[in-house]
């Protein structure tokens, strides 16, 4: 089978580049020719709010990669949208993260429209955390390009049916499988004198962009409960602001727990990652809204207990009680999740039901989803 994945891949970075690169790597693994066509221009620099767009690490090995899609120039999504149909795919998978990409991603599919070639996307989010104009449009104009859906949780699975007016198109919940390209496990003391920590101690992760919606205040907050003083539990704060770096830092001053958070807020490069979680006793998403989120799949992979809110599809990844404690989106929860952790004893039970529930995400498991859809 010819497979084609368009969207986001190296010299790209971030969790959705990871992923259909991932993604591109199963497929080749069960013996199908596959092709990645990514961006030449992904977003305008003016409208991107981290450092750089670009990975630091060198180019994936035997994976076919081609550059040609540009996000803002209609006539790269003609061109873009004539090539793959002239590839003559047997599936095109298309991922969305993001109304702004669906002009260009929907207008490529729409355009390599043909007999034999099966349109399938991989919705990460159809309606985003940070809501902009137009929006709704952009995101149905996107959903009338594919003929099936795969989701990562279950509510996306529900939000399709805004988007789709006759509720036609078939669609299928399957989770978001491992993130298990980031290197191997390392003992705890080895990985945190790595990132230059003391090699004893608790340390509590947080990982990936830092956001507003996902919730690092929440954390912050969590950290001044002076029973986790008392424990001397430290935060590890690893991953690229995405905004205002101000509000965190005058936040660690007013609460006074600047000694306790080690931050370490640039970029983590992909060889770097393992080091963070392997540091890590505990991995904490305080998300205020979430539809699902890779970090989950590598704390599996490193096999880490985890602290998820109750909000979107991260219950659904993290059986409150087995791999990990699911709370509210409060300080006060969050603070009293992590005393229960390290004062009850609960890592040895949470690194068991880790290790258990991690068989559920195995990336066969996410090709069989969309071959269903086929």
């Amino acid at each position: 089978m010819k497979v084609i994945i368009l969207g986001t891949a190296w010299p790209y970075r971030g969790g959705i580049a990871a992923f259909n690169e991932r993604l591109a790597r199963e497929y080749q693994a069960q013996g199908h020719d596959v092709e990645v066509v990514t961006f030449t221009l992904q977003y305008p620099s003016f409208l991107f709010p981290g450092k750089t767009q670009y990975s630091p690490d060198p180019a994936p090995e035997g994976l076919r990669i081609t550059r040609m899609l540009n996000a803002i120039n209609p006539f790269s999504w003609l061109r873009t949208g004539r090539y793959i149909k002239r590839q003559r795919p047997d599936l095109l998978i298309t991922p969305f993260w993001l109304p702004f990409m669906a002009p260009a991603l929907g207008t490529s599919d729409r355009v390599a429209k043909r007999k034999g070639t099966r349109r399938i996307s991989v919705i990460h989010n159809l309606i985003p955390h940070e809501h902009r104009l137009g929006d709704k449009l952009f995101s149905r104009w996107f959903v009338g390009a594919n003929d099936g859906f795969v989701t990562l949780s279950r509510s996306v699975l529900d939000d399709i049916s805004l988007f789709d007016a006759k509720g036609s198109k078939p669609k299928v919940y399957s989770p978001h499988p491992l993130y298990d390209h980031y290197g191997d496990r390392m003992d705890a003391a080895d990985a945190r004198r790595a990132i230059g920590l003391p090699a004893e101690g608790r340390y509590v992760l947080f990982f990936g962009f830092i956001r507003e919606y996902k919730g690092l205040d929440l954390l912050l907050k969590a950290m001044s409960d002076e029973r986790l003083e008392k424990m001397r539990v430290k935060l590890i704060v690893a991953g690229e602001f995405y905004g205002d770096p101000k509000p965190y830092h005058d936040l660690i001053g007013r609460l006074d727990i600047g000694d306790r958070v080690a931050l370490h807020t640039d970029f983590i490069p992909d060889h770097e990652v393992n080091r963070y979680f392997c540091a890590a006793d505990i991995v904490a998403q305080p998300y205020k809204s979430a539809t699902q989120s890779g970090v989950s799949q590598i704390a599996y992979n490193f096999e880490r207990p985890m602290l998820v809110t109750n909000v979107g599809g991260l219950p659904e990844i993290v059986p409150d009680g087995k791999a990990g404690f699911v709370v509210e989106p409060d300080p006060q929860a969050i603070a009293d999740a992590l005393v229960r952790y390290y004062d009850e004893g609960w890592e040895k039970r949470l690194t068991d039901g880790v290790r258990d529930e991690k068989r559920k995400y195995l990336w066969s498991n996410f090709t069989a989803a969309i071959e269903h859809l086929r």
